[in-house]
């Protein structure tokens, strides 16, 4: 089944543990060369980047979705993608007041930059990123939907900040519509062991830290079409993979 191909977890050098080489413009351009429609960018705790990643986009044709990897109270990485980028930030200012107050040390954690609309460097986050925030899963997925959002765990087959490594079990609430993997597959294997993972839109993206580790095989969005319109396009994944 055809559909366009998409990437929607990628980190830019915003995200402590980003490469310098993530910058907006560098990720938009990637994206085009691998050949995607469709690319979100999620930080860890933060949006900052997305208004830049969304002009870049503009400039080589990608359709941008803003979002954010947020780690939830217990450790769990949650990916938030929004429908609007005016949303996104609005979520991103409400998530930066449940962050751990703690101090950046980039000598050993890396830098956290901020990019401008020109791909130059415009600031930085002082505030450690990787940490957890003070918001427990339920909590977490409810600000998303407050926020117009749709919220899926990430890379559920990893042990680490996987949901199933964490709590043991793909729980019933909050009533995910989908789930993220790493490896594709595993897939087969993980909805045998958790049947519940049977009526979940599943995705595989890249988790990207790295320009070289953006997919040159990206995976195919079924259920859209490749000529929607960027808001539309947006719209009916943020409805697909939200309750």
């Amino acid at each position: 089944m055809g559909g366009p191909l998409y990437d929607l977890h990628i980190h830019s050098c915003l995200s402590p543990c980003g490469d310098a080489d993530m910058t907006p413009g560098n990720i938009a351009g990637m994206a085009k060369l691998n050949g995607l429609r469709i690319a979100a960018l999620t930080d860890h705790n933060t949006c900052l980047n997305c208004p830049a990643f969304f002009e870049a986009c503009r400039v080589y044709g990608v359709v941008p979705i803003a979002g954010m990897e947020l780690t939830t109270m217990e450790e769990i990485h949650v990916v938030c993608l929004f429908a609007t980028l005016e949303k996104a930030m609005e979520f991103d200012r409400f998530v930066a007041g449940h962050r751990m107050k703690i101090k950046n040390r980039p000598d050993i954690f890396g830098e956290q930059i901020v990019m401008d609309a020109k791909d130059d460097p415009a600031g930085c986050v002082d505030e450690l990123l990787i940490l957890a925030t003070d918001l427990d899963l339920m909590q977490a997925v409810r600000e998303v939907r407050r926020f117009g959002g749709a919220a899926f765990p990430a890379h559920i087959d990893k042990q680490a900040n996987g949901i199933i490594g964490i709590l043991g079990d793909f729980p019933a609430e909050p009533g995910f519509a989908a789930a993220e993997f790493h490896d594709a597959g595993n897939i087969a294997g993980y909805k045998a062991k958790y049947p519940i993972l049977e009526g979940l839109t599943l995705l595989t993206n890249s988790d990207a830290h790295m320009l070289e580790s953006m997919p040159l095989e990206p995976a195919v969005f079924s259920g859209l079409e490749d000529d929607d319109n960027e808001q539309t396009l947006r719209r009916k994944i943020v409805a697909i993979l939200g309750k």
